[in-house]
């Protein structure tokens, strides 16, 4: 079955141009992207990356009226294909947008664009997010219009706070040693402007947010599950992750059966707790002393933890410092050396623990000792045995 609605290319120009800064990224399927939504009125543009979220929409031509509905995401891939081929059109120039066989088309008077898409992704309900919010507002509040143009000043990666003071006053913006103001917009048109409510702005779009849900909120849209390990390049994330690490550290390091008893396992997950406090520690100092560079450096270790290079480069700033690297690895190697002649194997220790495991809980067996695990009589458990001097020896 074809569905399909007509929209002229400028118009389909500012639906893009107004959402496709707000997409998410490649880690959640649904929201990497701008979703296309068709109702009996509108033709809608829809993106979020779950911490902004914007809709534009189109009034539909006569003709189009009551037509089916349909949605379809255009990946971000190929957003800029899309654009570069409305910017050689003619504004005035009629686009067909089809959703077709799994396939979203752009159909002009001479060429089209043809995108394959994912029927079968579960879309978010952008309506019910957004009935929420308007619904919970405050009756009475200040509801001035602001100038985008002017807010993206503002664009410096730092935590702002906003206070509405009145619709025709500047609203108030306060951030870490920062304060500032932005004029209202003055203009005429469809609203939010100089003299139009919130009541009617939201009226302008009570027909298309009522067929949303109630109980929607923004925080359920869907959150990236990578699928390998990636550092943040966020100040905030990375400060709550190093925090997150040591609370899991903390936590652990008093049950050692997290460990099977492996002793260096342990103090590794305690060293991890360690770095991660004085990582954090340093990132706030430096957030507060200097947010920009805090945010560089942040950025910049992201690129050296995803290039999976540490090693040589910790290697050559040792030497650079005036440090002995080649030392560290001898005595590294020497201890692991001494571990290996002095210590039961690792494996071996966990096999103790398995047969008192088995023991305590009442399980029926029969090993003999042997080299590598034997049964104390007094002590009444297993216990692992240190290697032989001439194991030992071979080992090494």
């Amino acid at each position: 079955m074809t569905l399909s609605v007509t929209i002229n290319a400028h118009q389909l120009s500012r639906l893009i141009d107004k959402t496709a800064n707000h997409m998410g990224s490649e880690r959640v399927d649904v929201l990497h992207g701008i979703r296309f939504d068709v109702d009996a009125r509108y033709l809608h543009a829809f993106a979020s990356d779950r911490y902004t979220l914007a809709v534009a929409r189109y009034g539909l031509n006569h003709n189009d009226t009551g037509q089916e509905p349909f949605a379809a995401l255009l990946p971000a891939e190929n957003v800029e294909t899309v654009r570069e081929w409305l910017r050689a059109m003619k504004g005035a120039e009629w686009i067909t947008l089809e959703l077709s066989d799994g396939r979203l088309v752009f159909k002009g008077d001479k060429t089209e664009v043809n995108v394959l898409v994912n029927t079968s992704l579960e879309l978010p309900d952008w309506r019910g997010i957004l009935r929420r919010l308007a619904e919970n507002g405050i009756d009475g509040e200040p509801f001035p219009c602001l100038k985008s143009d002017y807010l993206a000043r503002f664009a410096t990666g730092d935590i702002l706070r906003v206070r509405h003071t009145a619709d025709t006053k500047a609203a108030l913006l306060f951030g870490e040693d920062f304060i500032g103001a932005v004029m209202p917009a003055r203009y005429a048109g469809l609203g939010p402007a100089e003299h139009e409510t919130f009541a009617t702005a939201f009226d302008a779009w009570r027909w298309t947010l009522a067929a949303g849900g109630k109980d929607v909120d923004m925080a359920d849209l869907p959150k990236p599950e990578p699928t390998r390990y990636e550092a943040s390049r966020d100040v905030e994330e990375t400060a709550a992750g190093l925090l997150r690490g040591v609370l899991g550290s903390t936590s652990d390091s008093f049950n050692s059966d997290c460990f099977d008893d492996d002793r260096d396992a342990w103090f590794a997950h305690i060293r991890a707790g360690v770095s991660d406090w004085r990582a954090y520690r340093y990132l706030d100092a430096l957030a507060k002393a200097d947010p920009r560079a805090a945010q560089a450096v942040v950025e910049e270790t992201a690129e050296d933890l995803d290039s999976g290079e540490l090693g040589e480069w910790a290697w050559d700033l040792a030497e650079e410092s005036g440090f002995n690297p080649k030392k560290w690895q001898d005595d590294h190697e020497a201890r692991l050396a001494k571990q290996v002649a002095d210590e039961p194997r690792k494996w071996a220790v966990r096999l103790a623990l398995a047969l008192n495991d088995a023991k305590k809980a009442g399980i029926n067996f029969h090993v003999e000792d042997n080299q590598s695990v034997a049964y104390d009589a007094e002590a009444e458990e297993w216990k692992a045995i240190p290697p032989k001097p001439a194991e030992a020896s071979t080992a090494a």
